[in-house]
């Protein structure tokens, strides 16, 4: 038997539309996974992951939520348990960024990325996670990010979750390991998105990165594929807690 076969799971992917989620989505179509994707902007119909998860043969449901409205979180998250088919994978990847100096970062940004970035993510993930513990099956990935290990600069929300999400990783693995559900976390280093297309057009901040980058290069979305499959996967079943960096190096330099 295959174990990073996902033939007959259901994932769910936020923040499909584009960048690292859209590869997410991808690689888990490509594994076998049925795939319900999430964005605020998602089209209904001839959406471009729409298209890459048919080619692979698989299903695609697409939902649209503005994760920063708690209610529509609610909302989607009672949706998904309401459906006959239960979820088996969920990929919380969607997040925001704001970028301003600590000392001018205004309330209305900082609330909006810990909403999206953190708080919304706990509450799907308990939601969904319940009906998960009842099974006693099931695979949770947070998208987290080198600001989990460091604290960055001009992002300060930014950087409070996605060191939340390393911790959040933790915590609902603590509890949940044992019960069948493995929780887990993907720490991508600097890829080419939109997230990142500020500092790529700041050419010596661009410099730096690259300098230290031991990989010599900007990740690119696809380069979170094989982690994706591997944490989603019955591959997995012993690794609780993680947060994998996949970062060209940079974490050793």
């Amino acid at each position: 038997m295959n174990p990073f076969d996902l033939t007959g799971r259901l994932a769910v992917v936020t923040g499909c539309r584009r960048g690292i989620g859209l590869a997410m989505a991808e690689a888990l179509a490509s594994a076998g996974a049925d795939v319900i994707g999430v964005s605020a902007s998602l089209e209904e119909e001839g959406s471009v992951i729409a298209e890459r998860v048919a080619a692979h043969g698989r299903a695609f449901v697409p939902y649209r939520a503005d994760l920063s409205d708690r209610a529509a979180v609610g909302e989607l998250a009672a949706w998904l348990r309401g459906r006959e088919r239960p979820v088996d994978i969920l990929v919380n990847n969607a997040g925001t960024i704001r970028r301003a100096p600590a000392a001018e970062h205004a309330d209305p940004d900082w609330d909006h990325v810990l909403e999206v970035n953190l708080s919304a993510q706990f509450v799907l993930s308990r939601e969904v996670g319940r009906d998960m513990l009842a099974r006693g099956a099931g695979k949770i990935i947070f998208t987290a990010s080198m600001l989990s290990f460091q604290g960055g600069v001009t992002v300060p929300g930014y950087a409070a979750a996605k060191s939340g999400i390393a911790g959040l990783t933790r915590a609902l693995a603590n509890e949940w390991a044992g019960r069948g559900v493995n929780v887990n976390a993907i720490a991508p280093g600097y890829i080419a998105t939109d997230n990142t297309r500020a500092l790529r057009e700041q050419p010596e901040r661009n410099r730096a990165i690259l300098e230290r980058i031991p990989a010599g290069r900007w990740g690119r979305p696809e380069d979170l594929a094989g982690v994706t499959i591997f944490l989603a996967s019955d591959a997995a079943a012993y690794v609780h807690g993680a947060v994998v960096p996949v970062d060209g190096g940079w974490l050793a330099r």
